[in-house]
């Protein structure tokens, strides 16, 4: 049996849109939809969706996107609609074909973005959120940091060739992968066509970055954060984060009331899984492991398993409760 299935659906302008659908399709769990980063797709969640989907004792629906432009889902004619105006609509129009009229929303970066954006324009939908290293303010060094290689990567010989190549790049933020999780990043950049490996994304993707005045200050989002305070949200931090500053991080909590604050230091793997396997409020929100929540690649299992205990203890909790999290072995967001 498949692990999920595959949805095709079409957007206002007919470009076929592609998602993964995880889990029984009624139950009495809320659905998790999962949106990625500006270049990623809806594979970085497979860890997390499987570990959500497949919980034996509240098994739920869960959905991951791929973005047009972006992993199955087509390609567009005009680069300008590689836009998040453009990605919410489309967003929108998955969710009514998946019957979806409610649910907790995960966003890595760019899916965090749209994330707060549907807080605005379809508040009935959010139940709760999951905010992976994005808030309302982005760093103009981490957004030049991926402008610097989002459509630029050279087509590498083998995947062994891609690990080296994203090392290269990225091992200043991501300091605590192991072989496995780079082999599974490199997976999930990469895909086959025609004999070679070329990036799982539009190239021309990059020319969204282009306009971007990077010595100008960029603009804050805080008035789609806004929309956020009447439903539960997570905040996640890589440490190493250069798209979610300490302070931004820190004033997100100073906006939304009932703020809680947890923090997860360098431990092993192994102690993060036994905490989020014990599953109480207090100690579910405390700890999380390495890999999963910079939104770098591939969720690891026991990221899996910490998330899913989060995101059920959050959804219990009263309207705008905020938890943010900072994770000390985490690293940074990717694009």
């Amino acid at each position: 049996m498949a692990d999920y299935a595959d949805l095709f659906v079409s957007a206002a302008d007919g470009l076929r849109l592609f998602a993964r659908d995880y889990g029984p399709r009624t139950g009495t769990a809320l659905a998790i939809v999962c949106l990625p980063g500006l270049a990623r797709t809806s594979a970085d969640f497979h860890e997390l969706a499987l570990s959500l989907s497949q919980d034996g004792k509240r098994s739920r629906r869960v959905l991951a996107l791929d973005y047009r432009g972006r992993g199955r889902s087509e390609y567009d004619r005009d680069w300008r609609n590689y836009d998040v105006k453009v990605e919410l609509a489309d967003v929108l129009a998955v969710l009514t074909a998946a019957s979806i009229e409610e649910a907790i929303f995960v966003g890595t970066s760019r899916g965090g973005l749209l994330t707060m954006a549907l807080s605005a324009a379809r508040p009935a939908l959010l139940r709760g959120a999951v905010l992976n290293d994005i808030g309302p303010v982005i760093e103009g060094r981490g957004l030049a940091r991926i402008r610097g290689y989002v459509g630029k990567l050279p087509a590498p010989a083998d995947y062994g060739e891609a690990v080296d190549m994203l090392k290269k790049l990225m091992s200043a933020q991501f300091t605590a992968l192991s072989e496995e999780e780079w082999r599974s990043w490199a997976e999930a950049t990469w895909k086959e066509e025609n004999g070679r490996l070329v990036t799982d994304y539009d190239p021309a993707l990059a020319r969204t970055l282009e306009s971007i005045d990077l010595e100008a200050p960029l603009a804050p989002f805080w008035f789609l954060f806004e929309g956020l305070k009447r439903v539960p949200v997570l905040a996640l931090r890589g440490a190493n984060s250069d798209l979610l500053s300490a302070e931004t991080f820190a004033a997100m909590g100073r906006a939304h009331r009932d703020l809680r604050r947890s923090s997860c230091r360098a431990r092993a793997m192994r102690r993060c899984s036994r905490a989020a396997a014990s599953s109480s409020r207090s100690n579910a929100s405390s700890c999380a492991s390495r890999a999963g929540l910079d939104g770098g690649g591939a969720y690891s299992a026991s990221v899996s398993s910490t998330l899913r205990v989060l995101i059920s203890a959050e959804a219990a909790h009263p309207a705008g409760a905020f938890r943010p999290v900072l994770c000390r072995m985490s690293s940074a967001a990717c694009a």
